[in-house]
């Protein structure tokens, strides 16, 4: 314990190295800047200052995912809260660990002009609370927001009132360790059911959420052991991107080869999944099959879809698990992937046509096209809007720790926040992200510039069809004039260029050629847009 007494921001500040918080993401405000310069002069942390408050918990979303690690965010009260709860939002849905340490108006001030129930605003987003009770406290209440963030793998808000940042205090390193060891013992009526059901089965698939990642070795020996398919649920894309029977995304974005297949099996073994409705085509891919639902986390079983059996454990050992029953009751292989082609499973259709309006490109022939050109080991993420689904479906990412969806609340205009977030966390690697015009003039334009100051290896594809596209095919549907739902946008090149980084406008597949040149030679933040006709984007696969 320092017995030297310092002023409470800088208790926070060193708390945060306490838990070896490299980079704290943020937007300062009366109620934090003392405590972000203390953080950055005093304990040598990298602050990432962001142009919108929303955007420190979208980076630091990200960063958490790609870093293996609790992500951290500041803000101050009043609207600087007010501003992040779509990100907190997503950042629940998506179950990411990170701290938002968000100041407070002074207890002692009810008629501050910036005044609101944080607590209540934290609630309704569903992230978990922390109020800093008093200065004495602040070590602790620091370090129970950093557990409860692991544990509870949510966001939790740090309260911190401004009219304690100046009370002196004698800090005290708190850190409480986190037992998150898989148990180790798997047996018992459940696991007789499991792997009856999977040995009786003629056509097994095994698929793989985002709670298997790093199972891969183990699903794999399982799948090889029952000759069985694998796929993946959207958030493990590119977890099997080596093996010959990988299907790929599993449910409304499979093949037209690999949803056959699934139709066809009668046994569906699923790991780290909570088996949501995109995933099960809203229970149609579950019909007539035998279903085992396999998650560390009891609240994710039946939570979407009720399994005929279920397993409260850690994927890559309940794996292993099944594999020495099976080998010790000798059950004989499948052969269901002697039925399937390998290639097929995992190749999707091409572009209906190759004709398009003048002024505009191909928009799947494009993506075909920077698949092949885009940096091999970069981190892939996209914004929300109807372009997703192809992107998700035709742009590879190396395996399934170099992805990350931006979908979890449905919400479009977060995607550019999460790649920065995730420039932070793996330097070393290019990162791609795919916007729609509407996302990117809703958040992606001061962002950009974000990035441009930080010097990020950021390659940003927009994806401009002069359209609000999920709106424009509701009005074309229903044979309503879509004029409402169609924008003449500013030229998106030209802001990228304007905003310090390299804006390149693809008209023509000869421009997409030059665009593709470029990637090679980047210096500085890329943004390629890609002109599409909105009558020719393909509709969302949900």
């Amino acid at each position: 314990m320092d017995t030297e007494k310092k002023y409470l921001y800088h208790s926070i500040a060193n708390s945060l190295a306490d838990h070896n918080v490299t980079t704290l993401f943020g937007l300062m405000g009366d109620a934090n800047l003392f405590m972000v310069n203390d953080y950055v002069r005093s304990f040598n942390g990298t602050f990432v200052p962001v142009a919108y408050e929303g955007s420190a918990v979208l980076m630091a979303l990200a960063y958490s995912k790609f870093a293996f690690t609790v992500g951290v965010a500041t803000v101050t009260h009043g609207p600087g809260f007010t501003n992040c709860i779509t990100a907190l939002t997503e950042g629940v849905r998506g179950r990411y660990s990170i701290v938002l340490l968000t100041g407070d108006t002074p207890v002692t001030n009810p008629q501050n002009l910036q005044n609101i129930d944080q607590r209540e605003l934290t609630k309704a987003t569903g992230a978990g609370f922390v109020q800093v009770r008093a200065p004495e406290t602040v070590a602790e209440d620091v370090a129970d927001a950093f557990y409860r963030a692991r544990v509870e793998r949510r966001p939790v808000v740090l309260n911190m009132p401004a009219d304690f940042m100046w009370a002196e205090i004698a800090h005290n390193k708190v850190v409480y360790p986190v037992f998150d060891d898989p148990a180790v013992v798997l047996e018992g009526d459940n696991l007789d059911d499991a792997i009856g059901m999977i040995a009786s089965a003629k056509r097994p698939v095994i698929l793989a959420g985002g709670g298997a990642i790093g199972s891969e070795d183990a699903l794999i020996r399982l799948a090889d052991r029952l000759e069985a398919p694998l796929a993946t649920t959207l958030k493990a894309k590119g977890m099997f991107n080596s093996h010959p029977f990988n299907m790929d995304i599993f449910g409304t974005l499979s093949t037209p080869a690999a949803y056959d297949a699934i139709d066809k099996s009668d046994c569906v073994a699923s790991f780290g999944t909570s088996l949501h409705h995109f995933t099960t085509d809203r229970g149609a891919l579950m019909k007539g099959k035998r279903v085992i639902q396999i998650n560390d986390r009891i609240s994710e079983i039946g939570k979407n879809y009720h399994p005929d059996a279920a397993l409260v454990a850690d994927a890559a050992l309940a794996a292993d698990t099944i594999v020495k029953w099976l080998d010790e009751a000798e059950i004989a292989p499948s052969g269901f992937t002697n039925e399937l082609n390998g290639e097929s499973l995992r190749t999707h259709p091409p572009a209906s046509t190759t004709r398009n309006k003048a002024g505009t490109i191909n928009f799947i022939n494009a993506l075909e096209k920077l698949n092949a050109a885009l940096p091999e080991e970069r981190i892939l993420t996209t914004d929300g809007g109807r372009f997703m689904t192809e992107v998700w479906c035709r742009i590879s990412a190396p395996n399934a720790t170099s992805f990350i969806t931006t979908t979890n609340f449905g919400s479009i205009g977060i995607g550019l926040q999460s790649a920065i977030g995730a420039c932070f966390a793996v330097p070393d690697r290019p990162v791609v992200l795919f916007s729609g015009d509407g996302g990117f003039m809703m958040a992606g334009i001061n962002e950009f510039n974000t990035a441009v100051r930080l010097n990020q290896d950021l390659i940003t594809i927009v994806c401009n069809d002069s359209a609000y596209g999920a709106e424009h095919i509701q009005f074309v549907d229903k044979n309503i004039n879509p004029s409402l739902s169609e924008f003449e946008w500013p030229s998106f090149a030209n802001i990228a260029t304007a905003l310090g980084g390299q804006g390149i406008l693809v008209e023509s597949d000869d421009q997409l050629d030059e665009a593709i040149e470029a990637i090679d030679k980047r210096d500085r933040p890329l943004l390629i847009e890609l002109k599409l006709d909105p009558a020719d984007v393909p509709r969302m696969r949900a």
